[in-house]
C-alpha cells in the first residue's frame, strides 16, 4: 500500500469520526500549548528582567550587607551602613566613575485630588538616575527638588491616569503630606535595578535629597549623615569592574563607616550585575523548567488519548481489516495505516498547539508588559514531540490490528 493511500484512508477514519478525533487532538493541543506558552513567558521574562542589567549596568558594582546566611534575591536583609561618607570615599576609588547610593521612603499614600492610593514605600536614588530613553513622557527627576517618577503601574492605578506634569501628594509613613510634582513616566514596568526583584507593581521613584531622611552620625566625621542600605559602585568601563569590585570590598572592611556600623553576622557584598545575571538565570530557569514538567503531563494524557481512541478504532475496523487482509493487504499495510492515523492527530495537535501557545505567550507579555520573545527551537520541538506522540501513543494499537487473524475478522459483528 502507498503511502498516499495509507494517508487519504487515515483522513478518512478521522473525518468518520469527528468529534472523537477532535477531542483526542484537543489533549495534544492542550499539552503542547502549555509547554509553548510556559517557555515564551521564561524567555520572554528573562530578556525583560535581564536585559538592561547586562547592557548599560555592564560596569555596575551592586553593593549592600545581610546575614551571611541570607537566602533569596539580592539585597536581602541589607542594612543600612552606608554613610554619605562611605559615599564620597568609594567615589575617589581608582576605576570609579561614579556612585549611587540607593534608599526607601516608607509610605502610607499617593493622592491625586480625591482619589487616594495605598502604597507602601518609594525608591530613594542619589542622583538624576534614568536616562531620556527610560521615559513614555517626561524626563527624570532633579535632585533637592519635590519632583517624583512614575513606572506606569503607578501612573495607572488613578481613576485618571497620571502624566508627566501632574500635581499629587505623597503621605509619608509618619502622615506628613508632601506635594509633589510627577516629572515623567517611565516606559515600563519592569524592574530598574537589581534589587526590585521580578514584580511588575507599581513604583514611585524620588531623588534622595530631599525625601530619603534616615540619618546618622558618620564615626568618621561625626556629623549627621544619610545611612543608606546599597549602593551601586559604577566602573569607568566593563573592563575595570572586577578590580573596582575589589577596592570596593577592600575599603568596606577596613576603612569605612560600614566597617563600625555593621552589626554582627552581617557582612558586606559587592556583585557585579554578570554575577547578579547568572543567579536570576538559574532561578529563571529552574523555574521555567518546573512549570514546563508540569504542561509536559498534559502531553502524556494526550498520548493516551491517542492510544485510547486508536485501540477503540482497531476494535469497530476489525471486521474491515478481515476484508482489507482477504483482498491481499499485507500485515506492514495495516501497520502502516493505523499508524499513519495516530501520527497525524498528533502532528495536527502539535502544530495548533503551537499556535495557540504563542498566542497566550503573546497575551501574557502585553499583560505584563513584557518584550515577546519567540522560542523558535521550542515550535520545532513541538512538532518532533507530535510526531514521536502520535508514533508511541499509536503503535501497539497498529501492531494489534496487523497481527488480526483475517478469519476471526471477517466473522465479527
Amino acid at each position: 500500500m502507498q503511502l498516499g493511500e495509507s494517508f487519504s484512508m487515515s483522513m478518512s477514519a478521522i473525518r468518520a469520526h469527528k468529534l472523537r478525533s477532535g477531542l483526542t487532538v484537543l489533549g495534544v493541543v492542550i499539552g503542547v500549548a502549555a509547554v509553548i506558552t510556559f517557555v515564551t513567558l521564561g524567555g520572554s521574562l528573562q530578556v525583560g528582567l535581564l536585559g538592561d542589567i547586562g547592557g548599560e549596568g555592564a560596569a555596575n558594582v551592586n553593593v549592600w550587607s545581610g546575614p551571611a546566611d541570607a537566602e533569596g534575591p539580592p539585597g536581602a536583609g541589607a542594612q543600612p551602613v552606608f554613610t554619605s561618607h562611605d559615599v564620597r570615599e568609594l567615589g575617589s576609588l581608582d576605576g570609579v566613575r561614579e556612585v549611587v547610593p540607593r534608599g526607601s521612603v516608607p509610605l502610607a499614600a499617593v493622592r491625586d485630588g480625591d482619589d487616594t492610593v495605598a502604597l507602601q514605600q518609594a525608591t530613594a536614588y542619589g542622583r538624576e538616575y534614568f536616562t531620556a530613553e527610560d521615559f513614555r513622557e517626561g524626563r527624570t527627576f532633579r535632585q533637592g527638588t519635590n519632583e517624583v517618577v512614575l513606572n506606569p503601574a503607578a501612573a495607572s492605578l488613578f481613576e485618571e491616569d497620571l502624566s508627566a506634569g501632574d500635581a499629587v501628594t505623597l503621605t509619608l509613613a509618619d502622615g506628613t503630606e508632601v506635594d509633589v510634582r510627577v516629572a515623567g513616566v517611565l516606559d515600563t514596568s519592569t524592574a530598574q535595578d537589581p534589587f526590585e526583584g521580578f514584580s511588575q507593581g507599581p513604583r514611585v521613584y524620588v531623588p534622595t535629597d530631599p525625601f530619603y531622611q534616615r540619618v546618622i552620625t558618620s564615626p568618621a566625621t561625626g556629623d549627621p549623615e544619610r545611612v543608606y542600605p546599597a549602593v551601586f559602585v559604577i566602573a569607568d568601563g566593563p573592563e575595570d569592574v572586577e578590580e573596582v569590585q575589589a577596592r570596593t570590598l577592600a575599603y568596606l572592611t577596613d576603612e569605612s563607616d560600614a566597617a563600625t556600623l555593621v552589626p554582627p553576622n552581617v557582612e558586606f557584598v559587592a556583585q557585579t550585575n554578570e554575577q547578579l545575571l547568572d543567579q536570576v538565570r538559574e532561578i529563571l530557569d529552574t523555574l521555567t523548567a518546573f512549570v514546563t514538567g508540569v504542561a509536559v503531563i498534559s502531553l502524556v494524557v494526550g498520548a493516551i488519548g491517542i492510544a485510547n481512541i486508536m485501540l477503540v478504532s482497531v476494535t469497530e475496523r476489525t471486521r474491515e481489516i478481515g476484508i482489507m487482509k482477504a483482498v491481499g493487504a499485507r500485515d506492514r499495510d495495516v501497520l502502516g495505516l493505523f499508524l499513519t492515523e495516530a501520527v497525524v492527530l498528533g502532528l495536527v495537535g502539535a502544530l495548533v498547539g503551537t499556535v495557540v501557545g504563542l498566542l497566550a505567550g503573546y497575551a501574557g507579555t502585553v499583560y505584563v508588559d513584557l518584550p515577546f520573545v519567540v522560542p523558535w527551537e521550542w515550535g520545532v520541538v513541538a512538532v518532533a514531540v507530535g510526531l514521536l506522540v502520535g508514533v508511541g501513543a499509536g503503535l501497539y494499537p497498529a501492531w494489534n490490528a496487523a497481527r488480526t487473524d483475517p478469519i476471526d475478522a471477517l466473522r465479527y459483528e
